[in-house]
């Protein structure tokens, strides 16, 4: 039975109605899809009356907070805060909402985005890893991120520090899409060195995206519970890097749980880094080593559709075994001491070169050498090959 209450709260925009079942304390995704469920729409979920709300197996506070219209209330100025900071929200029954994610087990009833919408609507590739790479593993992730976007395919991560980072900027440099889901506020940055990344995304028409209201801190239980929403929106999952107990094992899961490719870069045994993609290669997850590693796994028609690299994006086979091009003499020499996972100092170059080139001549290849992109050099004078 309806009261009179519930009836004056009619006429509610289906928008701000499911903002305010996901802003309902103690209720979260799955619950408010099934209290729709049980009350056959959104709109009769805010007619029912505090007993029937009660009655469907809700928390009381959840229950009070969508009656008394603590909620929609709480909505209402998310909405605002929305618009004002050029956010927009789509919901679970919208159609711009993305089309795997809402397959998901638990997807988000209501999405923040800032960018452009269309992003979450092409074919994307996450690629994920952890905070503290090495020198190797951001160089695979920047690289097969760059040559994937190239390729077409978004490049979705968490703008975290580290893998999610070199992977948002690969796609930058090739001048493709890329998503960021943040753990935070789509108006809250972090960490907050990536905060001109995020411009860039916007700028070459990406986008930023959360389940989180507007000014949401960086709180830690926010960052696990956003992984699933990278894998969820993505056709499959790569692991470039991740330790055994790194939070990437999570986004993996999900990949799994959610029937997702998972993909992974094999590392150095030695490395702790590479612990989690080795182990899931030996699970079954495809080995990585180039961008058409991942192409191939894509279904016939979708390949068909991407668009080729343009010449001028420079999109190029990034390889673990990748030969050094026609060098001068000097060059050959220092390049061949230098490796994509493991950094040497220069003094160590000075060492090993001791009788064969002057410190000069060294020091003249290495910047030749890192003009023209074949290596990077790192804080504290050392070198690594540029993948």
């Amino acid at each position: 039975m309806t009261d009179v209450q519930g009836a004056s709260r009619a006429g509610y925009s289906r928008q701000a109605m499911w903002v305010a079942l996901g802003l309902a304390p103690q209720l979260g995704a799955t619950r408010s899809r099934r209290l729709v469920e049980h009350f056959g729409s959104l709109d009769h979920v805010f007619r029912a009356s505090l007993t029937e709300l009660e009655a469907a197996g809700i928390a009381a506070a959840s229950a009070q907070a969508i009656y008394r219209g603590d909620a929609m209330g709480r909505a209402e100025e998310e909405l605002v805060r929305a618009s004002a900071a050029g956010a927009f929200i789509l919901t679970i029954d919208d159609s711009a909402y993305p089309s795997l994610l809402r397959q998901i087990y638990d997807p988000p009833v209501a999405l923040f985005v800032r960018g452009a919408l269309d992003a979450l609507a092409q074919a994307a590739i996450a690629v994920v890893g952890t905070r503290h790479p090495t020198a190797y593993g951001l160089g695979m992730a920047e690289r097969l991120g760059r040559d994937l976007a190239a390729h077409g395919l978004v490049i979705c991560s968490g703008l975290a520090r580290g893998i999610d980072a070199a992977a948002h900027r690969g796609a930058v440099h090739a001048k493709g899409r890329t998503v960021a889901v943040l753990g935070t506020g789509v108006d809250v940055i972090y960490p907050r060195e990536n905060t001109r990344l995020a411009e860039n995304i916007l700028e070459i028409g990406g986008a930023i995206v959360s389940e989180f209201p507007l000014g949401t801190f960086a709180a830690p239980q926010n960052f696990p519970i956003r992984n699933r929403i990278i894998s969820g929106m993505s056709l499959g999952v790569l692991v470039v890097e991740a330790g055994e107990y790194s939070g990437t094992r999570i986004t993996a899961r999900n990949a799994l749980e959610q029937n997702r490719e998972l993909f992974a870069v094999p590392g150095n045994v030695t490395n702790r880094n590479a612990w989690g993609p080795n182990t899931l290669i030996k699970q079954g997850a495809k080995l990585v080593a180039t961008w058409e590693d991942v192409f191939e796994e894509l279904p016939a028609g979708l390949r068909a559709q991407l668009a080729p690299a343009p010449e001028s994006q420079g999109a190029t086979s990034a390889s673990l075994f990748e030969q050094a091009e026609t060098l001068g003499e000097h060059e050959k020499q220092v390049f061949r001491l230098l490796r994509a996972d493991e950094p040497r100092h220069i003094d160590k170059l000075v060492e090993e070169l001791d009788g064969k080139l002057s410190p000069s001549e060294i020091f003249s290849a290495l910047f030749e050498l890192e003009f023209s992109g074949r290596i990077r050099q790192l804080p504290g004078k050392n070198y690594v090959r540029a993948m």
